[in-house]
């Protein structure tokens, strides 16, 4: 973002106080020429129903940049991570990003929550600082508070236009309820989803409303189960929490009708958490399956998994572990191709780009900084994610 000049004494004093706080340059970073390591802050939930999953985020950042630092860094300096806990709540969001900038980051990784994500935008942007946003969905976090963000997930538009497209072709469903997290993430998914759904003749005919720290969901349930609805759609980001629980208590309460869970809800952990076997038949979609035919033989991936399993004893990566690697990839990349630090420079080798060899393959970035990936739908068989066919985008809906 181009930094109007401003004149006066006043703005001489900001404009020193900007650059002591991000490392000696009022766009964020420091010089390519710079020794010591170059430092990226990550924001993640550390503690709390989310803490399991931000140090995950977390640990896959870590494995990147090690990989990357074995190859001989960026812009031949080493990549340090400084990671700060956002407890899932904006005000420690604020507190950490105004902390990371006063450490001298030149990105920031994060976070889990979109709520999060929106409140440290603004102080990323006056601080010159990009920032990757990894997990969050939130409409608003592309084009809103900060026009050079870029984000590695599916919004919550594609995830709209995916369940859409598996409730009515698939499902059939002509009735859906509606099982939302009451935040920025659930209602702008249902909001998306409901214009989806309406246009082709289904009816929304109940929505039910929770709290992202929910754990009981007797009550929603009860509620939508009595609803007339022929298939039920869900959003709850909880992952180590929420989800696991509303999709045990789903199967539990003898739900007859299908349950399609949002996009990048249901991981294998969701899904272990939930009891296993216990939640067959469970629907959603998403955009990373380590070893499906369309991922395992990537080379980017493999070297993740390669170094990701030999850190944690085989154990495969879910598709957040490998969004914060890509993240990582992804950055580095297009510091190389700035040969830059520089916040904005660092943004338009992005921005509109293509970038190969990655995590997830060859992808691209639209004008707005979304990543396009392939998408596919899967069920739960036999208490394991059996991966269904791609649910095909249009460009229109990633734009």
């Amino acid at each position: 973002m181009k930094v109007a000049r401003l004149a006066g004494a006043a703005a001489l004093v900001l404009g020193l106080a900007a650059c002591a706080n991000n490392g000696g340059s009022a766009s964020g970073g420091s010089d390519p020429q710079s020794s010591g390591p170059i430092k990226i802050g990550v924001i993640v939930p550390l503690s709390g129903p989310a803490g399991p999953n931000g140090k995950d985020v977390l640990d896959a950042i870590t494995v990147q940049a090690e990989i990357i630092n074995k190859a001989g860094g960026v812009l031949g300096r080493q990549l340090e991570i400084v990671s700060k806990d956002d407890q899932s709540t904006p005000a420690a969001g604020v507190s950490a990003a105004t902390d990371l900038a006063s450490q001298g980051v030149s990105v920031v990784m994060g976070g889990w929550n979109s709520p999060v994500t929106l409140a440290i935008q603004p102080v990323l942007v006056r601080q010159g600082i990009l920032n990757i946003t990894t997990i969050p969905q939130n409409a608003s976090i592309l084009g809103g508070a900060d026009p050079d963000a870029i984000r590695m997930n599916a919004g919550n538009a594609v995830g709209a236009y995916t369940a859409g497209q598996f409730l009515t072709k698939t499902l059939k469903a002509k009735k859906v309820a509606f099982l939302l997290e009451s935040d920025a993430y659930g209602n702008d998914a249902g909001s998306f989803l409901e214009k989806q759904l309406t246009p082709q003749g289904v009816q929304v005919v109940a929505q039910q409303k929770f709290a992202y720290t929910d754990t009981d969901f007797r009550v929603p349930l009860s509620n939508v189960r009595n609803s007339g609805a022929d298939a039920v759609f869900s959003a709850n980001a909880a992952e180590s929490s929420g989800m696991p629980a509303l999709a045990k208590q789903y199967a539990e309460a003898g739900g007859t009708v299908p349950h399609f869970a949002g996009l990048g809800t249901v991981s294998p952990k969701v899904v272990q958490l939930a009891g296993g076997k216990a939640v067959d038949g469970l629907y959603s979609a998403d955009i990373y399956f380590p070893e499906a035919p369309a991922f395992k033989d990537l080379p980017g991936n493999q070297a993740f998994l390669t170094a990701y399993q030999a850190r944690h004893n085989g154990d495969l990566p879910d598709k957040y572990r490998a969004l914060g690697a890509q993240s990582v990839d992804v950055w580095a990349k297009a510091v190389t191709k700035a040969n830059s630090l520089d916040r904005q420079k660092v943004a338009d080798a992005i921005h509109g780009q293509t970038f190969t060899g990655t995590v997830f393959g060859d992808v691209r970035f639209t004008a707005r900084g979304q990543m396009e990936t392939k998408v596919y739908g899967f069920t739960v068989k036999n208490g394991e994610i059996q991966v269904l066919d791609e649910i095909p985008v249009p460009d229109k809906v990633w734009q």
